[in-house]
């Protein structure tokens, strides 16, 4: 790997974000793949987006609590049969406030926390995320992202450019990655993904998964 990457530490790569290896045990790994398992296919089957100029992302994505499709969210999934999105269950809500906890070294910040949905995205060997903002929500509420399957660089930018100045950082399977404050609305991407690098233990065979969970402001 490049000498770029960092160390697999708790470590904040930037004001407000927060890399914490390890993070999820293969126990939470194996139950968070089980339920994905049954969210993508249905009451919304996961779906790669359709961008608006017509190409195709190359992640497959379902959603929880709201459905996300470029640039908008809504409680149905108009651009995937118009289904009611399955709600983001409470323990995957506890979940998210003990990330900002252990991400911040803050009980009071994961309290204050109230995600009300989750992007799951599952990347195959030749998946791959461009540098983008997560702007569509109407609050600057952090960003929680869950990592789990094979290994990937997650590039992690500022707010002005999708260009450098940028850290890659690897995650691994249970890594968690948390983005807010100064660093909430930095452009971030997965330019790789290294197959064959899942460990068994958590429950997926080849692939990666990542969540995000998010809070919209939407009412």
């Amino acid at each position: 790997m490049s000498g770029m990457l960092l160390p697999r530490e708790h470590n904040e790569v930037a004001p407000g974000a927060v890399h914490v290896p390890d993070w999820l045990d293969g126990a939470e790994q194996r139950r968070i793949v089980e339920a994905c398992r049954r969210w993508a296919v249905g009451p919304v089957p996961m779906r790669s987006a359709r961008l608006p100029g017509g190409r195709r992302m190359s992640v497959q994505t379902v959603c929880l609590g709201w459905h996300w499709q470029p640039y908008k969210y809504s409680r149905t999934a108009d651009d995937a049969g118009g289904g009611q999105v399955a709600e983001l269950p409470e323990w995957m809500a506890e979940l998210g406030r003990r990330a900002v906890s252990a991400a911040y070294r803050d009980e009071d910040a994961g309290r204050e926390y109230c995600p009300d949905t989750a992007l799951i995205n599952y990347y195959d060997d030749a998946a791959a995320m461009g540098m983008h903002q997560d702007k569509d929500e109407k609050t600057d509420a952090p960003v929680v992202s869950l990592s789990i399957g094979d290994n990937c660089v997650f590039r992690f930018g500022n707010t002005e450019t999708r260009t450098k100045p940028y850290t890659d950082v690897e995650l691994h399977s249970g890594d968690l990655f948390v983005f807010g404050g100064p660093s909430r609305f930095a452009y971030h991407g997965v330019p790789k993904t290294y197959p064959g690098t899942s460990d068994p233990e958590c429950g997926m065979k080849q692939g990666r998964i990542n969540i995000t969970m998010r809070r919209t402001g939407m009412e």
